[in-house]
């Protein structure tokens, strides 16, 4: 079978790749860890989620775990804009390219 050329599970797991990537060059003060451990749930959660939703047995279910992907990528991407904002570590160039949706890979 032929990939699509916008696979949206293939792009999920290279966005939380990149946040794994982006996480690892977080300083290991109190700050860094917050986010870290924040963003790597979130980013981690809407690619297991989208792939959960693959298999549903029903709309409904479906439709529940799509939306749960939508609100961990929302919360990823506010997480990011915060590291940007107070220019966070020595990785934000990564975390610009992140928040524009863009990979560094």
């Amino acid at each position: 079978m032929e990939e699509k050329k916008y696979d949206l599970e293939n792009r999920l797991v290279d966005l939380t790749a990149d946040i794994v990537f982006l996480c690892k060059d977080l300083p290991t003060d109190m700050t860094g860890t917050y986010y870290e451990n924040q963003l790597l749930r979130s980013a981690g959660s809407s690619a297991l989620n989208f792939g959960e939703s693959q298999g549903t047995n029903t709309v409904k279910d479906k439709i529940f775990k799509l939306a749960l992907t939508l609100k961990e990528l929302k919360e990823s991407r506010v997480n990011l804009r915060i590291l940007e904002k107070v220019n966070y570590g020595e990785s934000s160039k990564r975390m610009q390219l992140l928040e524009r949706g863009r990979t560094t890979n």
